[in-house]
């Protein structure tokens, strides 16, 4: 199914039911009194995050939702049904924007978790409630309010535990093809991911992570190019990142050189992005001589005066994945028991 993460929808409560207007009518009660009872609340509408679903593709198809409206009051003081709640299920991890004020209604990350995002209105009422002592037979009645109205959009962001940054055709799709049984497409051209593609890589039994392969960056992408924001965005859920370096790119370009410009990219976007803890994995190692990817991979981390943890891998023939594995199992167990 497309990875779809963005989507608009209107929404809309159910009205009130309105209030009754009606009088007691008896053979031996002539004078029985007012017995108009109140309408139903209108229905509510409710988004629940849901993590069986992994795309926002169906609010593509379908953008206006309504509620059902309460039903009006009836005569003997009965009181009309209220309207039925609609609820709209999506992915763990959607943000939901009110489209019009662009204010964030709410944060939708946890599995089950349910938020209204349109209130029914509320019911009306009937002419009994306004008898009294100097008007006995009361004709007023108040209408059911109508229900709430919103521009919604719906923003997937994606939810896991790695993220895999790099320039085009860096191999990430091939890594991750390699740890995962995730299958996204792999090519040899840029841009073969559109969509961000999840995998759940076993690093051995019960003790597994969810890594995420991410659209490829450019320079200026947190500015819109290439991919742009449409690829950032997912970037902030992540625990940490693995930068994939192509140690020989088939563009001609110095690996050196496209990892300052990841970096610049992630610290325009956010800075927060940049702290966030962020390895190097230098990729396509069998395309070189063993003795040349090593020499080559100490002299950029020496020129980046790296300090955090990097490492040497094939994506095509798994060689150095046992270990970037095994070592990214461990960091994440330990920061879920800190």
């Amino acid at each position: 199914m497309k990875f779809i993460d963005e989507a608009k929808i209107d929404v809309e409560a159910g009205k009130g039911g309105n209030g009754c207007c009606s009088f007691l009518r008896l053979k031996f009660m002539p004078h029985g009194g007012p017995d108009g009872g109140d309408g139903g609340d209108g229905g509510s509408i409710y988004l629940r995050a849901d993590e069986s679903i992994n795309t926002l593709v169906d609010y593509r198809f379908v953008h206006t939702y309504k509620a059902q409206d309460g039903e009006k009051g009836g005569s003997r003081d009965c009181s009309g049904k209220g309207g039925e709640d609609l609820c709209l299920r999506v992915p763990v991890g959607t943000m939901v924007y009110d489209d019009d004020t662009d204010e964030l209604i709410v944060d939708l990350n946890t599995n089950g978790q349910i938020a209204c995002v349109a209130k029914g209105g509320r019911h009306g009422i009937g002419n009994t409630h306004f008898k009294s002592s100097t008007n006995r037979a009361p004709r007023r009645t108040i209408p059911g309010a109508p229900g709430d109205k919103r521009n919604l959009r719906l923003e997937l962001k994606v939810l896991a535990d790695i993220g895999l940054v790099g320039m085009p055709n860096a191999g990430k799709s091939t890594l991750i093809r390699a740890l995962s049984a995730a299958r996204p497409k792999v090519a040899d051209y840029p841009f073969t991911t559109l969509y961000p593609n999840l995998g759940v890589v076993r690093a051995s039994k019960h003790r597994s992570f969810v890594i995420a392969d991410l659209p490829g960056l450019i320079e200026g992408a947190a500015e819109g190019a290439g991919l742009g924001i449409r690829f950032l965005k997912h970037v902030a859920r992540t625990r940490l990142l693995w930068q994939v370096v192509d140690l020989a790119p088939i563009d001609g370009s110095e690996p050196l050189k496209d990892i300052q410009v990841i970096a610049k990219e992630l610290e325009k976007y956010d800075e927060d992005l940049i702290a966030k803890e962020r390895w190097l994995v230098f990729n396509k190692s069998d395309l070189l001589l063993p003795e040349e990817a090593k020499e080559l991979v100490h002299k950029m981390v020496k020129k980046l005066k790296w300090k955090g943890k990097y490492f040497l891998i094939s994506g095509l023939d798994k060689s150095g994945t046992r270990e970037l594995v095994q070592q990214t199992m461990h960091y994440l167990e330990e920061l879920l028991s800190a």
